[in-house]
């Protein structure tokens, strides 16, 4: 029996703030290329969700019985994040959900826990990130948003892709990266004195994997060195003995340091372009050094295939996407890092916990009722049939996951939005059903009527400390025979 990686699934949003941006605003030079940015609308939950629902679309078998959910940057503090994470993939009640929050070495940790449990059951780790820092600074310039969701498991039915051969770590006490509670930007020592603490730690991490997995660093044919201390990773990439076409580059030029969703990023990129049989090394450079060791299986081909039959995107077709050009005054009001005059109407109230409760498959899995008597779908989910008027006789199905149509929208341009217009659609979705909703990640300009959209899960509002997410439209491609006009107010 083995064990390992079964499926994967990335997630890069889908804005992009160019670096010169950054240097035209502030007067200075800032560096080219560009880095992801989650929107205003999106924090680590949604990202990490979305990874999930990609690692899970390709997956077949049973599903992951426990989520262990890693970021340094939590939507709540004193309140598991995963259980969000889980009821939007609607995994079954008796599945666990964990968060491993606090530092980007916690993405490590919830590798080798969900690996830990895979022996029993199938296990996800979702890493996720949201990277700032102060204005002008290195933090802001190099860092980017992601999320990255890997599904363990063991069996003897060719399903694991990638075969967990061995890790090594070493640990250290030592001041290279801190943020206090309460504080939005991380604090760095002076990066000479991390390099000279690093590469030690690395090296002895590095041959002790190769020397417990049996194996010389010449026969690694893809090694990812990640970490958000670029000076100890650059030199670690050319000191450890491999064979220079073997280093996997990064995509720091098109969407920065994902930090702790990185060492992720790094293993579904190998994932994207090894062969059946190659060994692959993951180094994670944090609070110490981790080393693992994996070799790919001949279930990898047929497992890419099936997430292209199901329109995954590989981490380098992401990484090369987004429409760029954010506003840098946008991209601060987002961070919280430029205040802006609030809108002139009520602040929004808290959703009660009682109600949301009550409203738990229709929040997490966006599910409809379908009438067992005439086939109406009803969205929201009903008791009572609007065609036949029959009572409690409904099946639930779940909309999450199916695509839709605008049939009709209204762009809004009176509304506060912290990324305005309000592009306000009404969708119908693939199979029957109609709702209307907000449209997030779109261009007023290109969606029209006919637009095939997807459900993307999003944070409406936060009220009082409480978090409000939801279901909204996210345009996948605009007809080119769609000329009908939309309303603008």
């Amino acid at each position: 029996m083995t064990d390992g990686i079964v499926s994967w699934g990335s997630y890069l949003p889908y804005w992009r703030l160019q670096r010169s941006a950054i240097g035209a605003s502030l007067g200075g030079p800032a560096g080219r290329g560009s880095r992801s940015v989650a929107s205003y609308d999106e924090d680590t939950t949604t990202m990490g969700l979305e990874a999930g629902r990609r690692a899970l679309a390709a997956l077949d078998g049973p599903v992951p019985e426990d989520l262990f959910f890693a970021t340094p940057a939590p939507a709540y503090l004193d309140k598991t994040n995963a259980t969000a994470i889980h009821g939007a993939l609607e995994l079954p009640g008796w599945a666990g959900a964990y968060d491993m929050i606090g530092s980007v070495r916690s993405s490590v940790g919830a590798l080798r826990a969900a690996r830990g449990v895979a022996g029993d059951h199938r296990a996800v780790a979702v890493l996720s990130d949201l990277r700032t820092g102060l204005a002008g600074g290195s933090e802001e310039r190099d860092s980017g948003d992601g999320a990255v969701a890997l599904v363990f498991g063991a069996d003897d039915d060719d399903a694991v892709v990638a075969e967990w051969i061995a890790h090594a770590g070493t640990t250290a006490e030592f001041l290279d990266r801190w943020r206090t509670p309460g504080e939005t930007d991380s604090k760095v020592w002076e990066e000479r004195f991390g390099q000279e603490v690093y590469v030690p730690l690395v090296h002895q991490a590095w041959s002790e994997a190769l020397k417990s997995a049996g194996v010389t660093a010449t026969e690694v044919d893809h090694v990812a060195v990640v970490g958000l201390h670029t000076r100890a990773v650059g030199a670690v990439r050319t000191s450890l003995g491999v064979r220079p076409e073997a280093v996997v580059a990064d995509r720091a030029a098109t969407v920065g340091n994902l930090g702790a969703a990185e060492p992720g990023a790094a293993l579904a990129d190998m994932l994207e372009r090894a062969e059946p049989g190659a060994l692959l090394a993951l180094v994670v450079v944090a609070d110490g050094a981790d080393v693992v060791l994996l070799r790919a299986t001949d279930a990898l081909p047929a497992a890419r295939q099936a997430r292209h039959a199901a329109g995954l995107a590989d981490v380098a077709d992401q990484a090369a996407s987004g429409p760029g050009d954010l506003p840098y005054a946008r991209f601060l009001t987002w961070r919280g890092a430029l205040l802006r005059e609030p809108p002139r109407r009520p602040d929004p109230e808290r959703p009660g916990a009682p109600a949301t409760w009550r409203s738990t498959p229709w929040k997490g899995g966006f599910e409809a009722s379908d009438c067992r008597s005439c086939g109406f779908r009803h969205l929201p989910p009903a008791r009572v049939c609007l065609r036949c008027r029959t009572i409690d006789e409904m099946d639930r199905v779940r909309l999450a996951d199916v695509g839709g149509r605008v049939a009709t929208y209204t762009v809004d341009r009176l509304a506060f939005s912290m990324s305005p217009p309000v592009i306000g659609a009404v969708v119908d979705f693939d199979g029957g059903g109609r709702y209307r909703c907000e449209m997030t990640d779109a261009d007023p300009d290109a969606v029209a009527i006919g637009t095939r959209v997807e459900m993307v899960f999003r944070r409406l509002n936060t009220a009082k400390g409480v978090h409000n997410y939801f279901w909204k439209a996210r345009p996948v491609d605009v007809p080119g025979d769609a000329d009908d006009e939309g309303e603008d107010a």
